[in-house]
């Protein structure tokens, strides 16, 4: 699986940077981390790709 580094924006891990996959396997291309600055307890933060191909954070989970 090809992987490729994005830069996360927005959220508590701006700047962050990870590899994800080139081509995800589902429908879905976005990406729940757990992050310390997360608005719900023991949550995660929502990342997806944007329009633009930047990974923003779209809001957080539990």
């Amino acid at each position: 699986m090809q992987m490729v580094r994005v830069t996360l924006y927005g959220g508590p891990l701006d700047g962050e940077q990870l590899d994800v996959p080139a081509q995800p396997d589902t429908d879905d291309p976005g990406i729940a981390l757990p992050a310390a600055g997360c608005s719900i307890s023991g949550g995660r933060s929502w990342y997806a790709p944007a329009y633009d191909g930047r990974w923003c954070w779209e809001g957080d989970t539990a």
